[in-house]
Order: C-alpha cells, then sequence, then structure tokens
C-alpha cells in the first residue's frame, strides 16, 4: 500500500538490554548453540521500499554482521518507484537483488513469473533454521499471505511458503476522541452508524471538514482497505469457481448493495476531492483535523497520533471496522510487507539467514518496541509487556486489534489481473459516486468484463513459466 516514509518515530524506548533480558533463557540459549556463521563473508544486496520496517533493518545492520559474519547493501525506494524497479531487476535473473521486500499481491506476479524462492526446505531443515524461530508464533492470517500454490482462484494458505512477514496492517476506523468525548458520540458499531455519524459531523471543524476520509482514486489501493473490509465483512465475495471457471461476483446482490452505500456514504460524509484521495491525503486530514474519523489502515491512524506526528496527535482512538448488522462476525482485509529471497540468488544460504534474523522474535521485539514497526506479525510481541506499554498511549488499539485478528486475512482472491481488474473496480466506483451511475448496471457490466479474461485461466495447476 501506499507508502509513507515522512513520520516522525517518538515511541517509548527501551534499552536493547532489556529487550535481550525479554527473550527466554531457552531462546537465548538455542541463539548460542546455532550456526550464524554458516555463510561469514558473504556479501548481500537487499532492496527495499522506503518505509519504517526498512529503517528498523538498516538500523540492526550491524548487529546482524556480528552476528552472522555478513555484509549487507542496501538501497531504498519510495513505493511510487518501487515495484517498478524491483520487478525489472528481478527480471533480468542475474542474481540480484539477493533478498527483496514485497507486499502480498505483488507476491502473486513475482511466484508465477519464477522470481521467488520457496522457504519451506529452509523453514523445516534444523541446519539452517534456528530452533526459536517459531514459524507458528507469526499469526496464521499474516503467515498464510505469504503462501500460494500458484493457481489462479485458490487462496493464499496454500502452496509453498514465498515469503515473511516484516508488518502488517488491518483496517478500521480512527475517531477523533476528542471531539467524540466533548460531544458525546461513540463510534460507530454498524455501517448504518457510519453513515449517520458521517453525515451528521460533515462541517465538525469549519469550512472544509467531513465525516470520513476514504481513498478514492483509480486504483486498486482504492478497493483494498476500507471498502474491501466493509465489503467481505458483509459476505460479498470478488470472485467464485463456477463450472470450473474463474468469475467475477462483483454482479452479486450482496456485492450491488455493499457498493451502493459506500458510495452514498462518499458523496455524502466523504472528501471533498474524493477521487484524488490516497493514503496521503487521507492521513493529512484526518491529523490536521478536516476528517472526523479515518477508515484505512491501523497505522495510518497510528501513526497522526504519535507525538509529534500531526495536529491532532493525543486526540485520536480506535475501534473495529462496521459491519452490517450489530453481532456480525467482524474482520479486516490486510496488507503485508514481506521480505523474499530472489530465485536467482547465488548467496542463498546467507540470504536465508537474512531473512530469519530480520522476521524472527528477537528483531521483531527490538523493532516494535523501539522503531514504530507496526503491526508486529507474531503474537509473543503483541503479548510483550513493554510492546503493550508503549500501544497503552493508543486508546482502543490493542482491543480493536484482539477483536479483528482472528479475521483479519487476504480477502482477495490470487489471480493474474488483480492490478488491472481492481483498478478497473475502482473506476466503476468513481462512475457511481461521479457520474451517478446506477450500481446494479455499472457493477454488471465490471463482472462481466472482468469475467471474460479470468474465465479463460486454467485452475488445475499452475503456469509453466513458474519455475519452483
Amino acid at each position: 500500500m501506499k507508502i509513507r516514509f515522512t513520520w516522525p518515530i517518538s515511541l517509548a524506548v527501551v534499552s536493547a538490554a532489556s529487550l535481550a533480558l525479554s527473550l527466554p533463557d531457552s531462546a537465548r540459549a538455542q541463539q548460542s548453540t546455532f550456526d550464524w556463521k554458516q555463510a561469514s563473508g558473504t556479501k548481500l544486496v537487499v532492496m527495499l521500499n522506503k518505509h519504517p520496517y526498512a529503517d528498523a533493518i538498516i538500523k540492526r545492520l550491524q548487529q546482524f554482521k556480528d552476528l552472522t559474519g555478513i555484509d549487507v547493501e542496501t538501497s531504498e525506494t519510495p513505493e511510487e518507484n518501487y515495484f517498478d524497479k524491483l520487478t525489472a531487476a528481478l527480471a533480468s535473473k542475474n542474481g540480484t537483488p539477493d533478498i527483496f521486500m514485497t507486499g502480498t499481491y505483488q507476491l502473486w506476479d513475482y511466484a508465477t513469473a519464477g522470481y521467488m524462492e520457496p522457504l519451506d526446505s529452509y523453514l523445516n531443515d534444523a541446519s539452517a533454521t534456528n530452533a526459536d524461530y517459531d514459524y507458528k508464533d507469526i499469526y496464521e492470517g499474516v503467515s498464510n499471505g505469504g503462501r500460494w500454490d500458484l493457481i489462479p482462484g485458490h487462496p493464499t494458505g496454500t502452496g509453498p511458503q514465498w515469503a515473511l512477514p516484516l508488518g502488517f496492517e488491518t483496517n478500521i476506523i480512527a475517531y477523533n476522541k476528542k471531539y467524540f468525548d466533548e460531544k458525546g458520540l461513540k463510534p460507530p458499531k454498524t455501517f448504518d452508524e457510519l453513515y449517520t455519524l458521517a453525515k451528521q459531523l460533515k462541517g465538525w471543524s469549519g469550512s472544509g471538514s467531513y465525516g470520513v476520509a476514504v481513498r478514492g482514486t483509480r486504483n486498486w489501493a482504492t478497493i483494498h482497505p476500507g471498502y474491501m473490509t466493509t465489503f467481505t465483512n458483509a459476505g460479498a465475495k470478488d470472485f467464485e469457481i463456477k463450472d470450473g471457471k474463474l468469475t467475477s461476483d462483483l454482479a452479486s446482490p450482496t456485492s450491488i448493495e455493499v457498493t451502493k452505500r459506500w458510495a452514498q456514504l462518499v458523496k455524502d460524509a466523504g472528501p471533498p476531492a474524493w477521487s484524488s484521495y490516497t493514503w496521503y491525503q487521507c492521513g493529512a486530514d484526518f491529523g490536521a483535523g478536516k476528517a472526523a474519523m479515518l477508515f484505512d489502515a491501523d497505522i495510518l491512524g497510528y501513526f497522526q497520533n504519535v507525538p509529534g506526528g500531526s495536529a491532532q496527535a493525543g486526540n485520536v482512538a480506535y475501534s473495529p471496522p462496521p459491519v452490517m448488522k450489530e453481532g456480525d462476525p467482524v474482520g479486516a482485509n490486510e496488507w503485508i510487507w514481506q521480505v523474499a529471497i530472489n530465485k536467482s540468488s547465488k548467496n542463498k544460504k546467507a540470504a536465508w539467514l537474512f531473512v530469519q534474523y530480520f522476521t524472527g522474535k528477537e528483531h521483531g521485539t527490538w523493532a516494535a518496541i523501539n522503531a514504530s514497526v507496526v503491526d508486529p506479525p507474531r503474537k509473543s510481541i503483541w503479548d510483550n509487556p513493554d510492546f503493550q506499554a508503549v500501544m497503552s498511549k493508543m486508546p482502543g488499539y490493542l482491543d480493536t486489534f484482539n477483536t479483528i485478528i482472528a479475521n483479519t486475512s487476504v480477502k482477495f482472491t490470487p489471480q493474474p489481473y488483480f492490478s488491472e481488474s481492481t483498478t478497473e473496480w475502482a473506476a466503476t466506483l468513481q462512475k457511481i459516486v461521479l457520474s451517478g451511475a446506477d450500481p446494479k448496471s455499472a457493477m454488471t457490466d465490471l463482472a462481466k468484463r472482468i469475467t471474460a479474461k479470468t474465465s479463460k485461466l486454467k485452475l488445475d495447476q499452475p503456469p509453466k513459466s513458474a519455475s519452483q
């Protein structure tokens, strides 16, 4: 998702010594017996997206070198250019970078193209993986985001593990707690409550202020946060397999109804310039006190609330995404930043040491407490008292996370037209909001156009271009 490379990082800090003491004795003993020097003398090339997760890695490169004897050369690129640069590098198949950051949705392309090294053999090799790595400590919905069998229409969580998580984000409501408390308002539990409250809050802090910030550009990133979370919480699906063919389900009654209600929310209570709104604009409006609520990534609301993060820092609280009917199961679509090994790398042993170190418990705990890495992917970190102390400054964040994590996962169906189909989906949403297009007709036409492409896919085996 759109990234975030100018955030201030002002969090409670604990010393490296206290972090080391937080590791159990068994963990420290296992670290001392594992051969971290087995690839000493190797030099790795690592491509990183400009992000706090990447910054945490860079801050700890010396510790990694001291432990392993491995040198690391890194590059950081803002997301606007990152994936184009990465795709070109991987397509060259010259062995560099050895390691790279990726998101789940891009993983579907890279793994299918044969650019990614499957990681299961490393995870299952006691000589390659520290006994304390504890793969099962990673939330299942997050680890599954890096696992796929390469067959279009099959969900994540099947097949090889292609990447491991550095951090992730769910999608929730962040709201201006100071104003809500002053007016006796409560965060919305249902979508009807969200609509009514957001409409009521138009002009809440002066001219141009409005109820809820949501994204609106003609881009996949408009679909995946609040809208996709609402869509799937309502029981709608993007695809179904019918008669052995991958078929768009965007013309279903539930899909149409959710889209109709989302469009009405945007019209009556969203940003005045909604169709130009990305991650940045939504966060900026909420942090400036222009939007009363933000329905987007939890970490976007988080970074507006850290000291110095925005004008409204200290005034923000968090609550679960609204459901269609109170009492319905609540979850969220997720985005995951992961690290993976280039299939063409000539330094795979060293690359795997890098991946396991920077996705392991020790670095993950340090990064979450000291380097603004939220949301960490491991259960043990969320249970860590020092991390809980940091998060206690974010009212409702921990409770919201615990409420939705069991039903937080990648809600999209993996398929090779992901970027194209979600961009068309966003364009259709714009037509409904801006031009008054009939939701039923617009979504029916969209589903036909998507199905015309996806119905031709073979669903019984991975594509021949994928080499494992």
